[in-house]
């Protein structure tokens, strides 16, 4: 959900030159930034000449039941994400953004929050001049494959909002749109080392 609306402001965006973009299903449209590559994420290294660019944006998830166990889970939400962050480092790519979940701590009980934290460190290690680490509580929006208990508490957490205040505010639900827009905006700024973000927190 927040990839599709990051592309959408990359594209439009008049500093960025050209988009290239990773994914597992076709995007269903085209535009003159856009360079689209339909692969499979469990051959990555096959394309390591694709991450030959300035930085990464990479908003890589699944759920536990679209994963179909806790191993595939980790597979996505993990694996992937640390073959990306090295792939990117290898080629020298100077900024690297990643989307991961308020609560991320590599040793967290949770088994979601604690996949999320080493996914983090995996970035860390790849000591990227610049890396922007965001983490967003419950995503608002309209994903292409919707997540039943999501839709079910979107309601209850619109009207909620205003009781998460003070240190509770990261955890208030956030829409997607807000995220991807500062994802992008994050990207144009001039940061240095790891830089965590809180967007639920704004």
């Amino acid at each position: 959900m927040i990839g599709s609306i990051c592309l959408a402001r990359l594209l439009e965006h008049d500093e960025v030159e050209r988009v290239v973009v990773l994914t597992r299903r076709p995007l269903g449209h085209s535009h003159a930034k856009l360079d689209e590559h339909l692969l499979q994420f469990d051959r990555l290294a096959e394309h390591s000449a694709l991450f030959e660019v300035d930085s990464v944006f990479c908003c890589l998830g699944t759920t536990l039941k679209a994963a179909g166990s806790q191993a595939a889970f980790e597979q996505v939400d993990y694996g992937y994400v640390k073959q990306v962050a090295e792939l990117a480092a290898a080629k020298g790519v100077r900024q690297f953004l990643l989307i991961s979940a308020v609560g991320a701590d590599i040793h967290s009980p949770v088994f979601y929050s604690r996949i999320k934290g080493r996914a983090e460190e995996a970035v860390r290690q790849q000591n990227f001049p610049s890396a922007h680490i965001l983490r967003p509580s419950m995503l608002l929006g309209s994903r292409s494959m919707p997540r039943w208990n999501e839709e079910i508490l979107k309601p209850l957490a619109k009207i909620t909002i205003p009781l998460f205040v003070g240190p509770m505010r990261r955890f208030r639900p956030v829409p997607a749109e807000q995220v991807a827009n500062m994802m992008v905006e994050l990207a144009k700024g001039d940061y240095s080392g790891i830089n965590i973000h809180y967007p639920s927190a704004l």
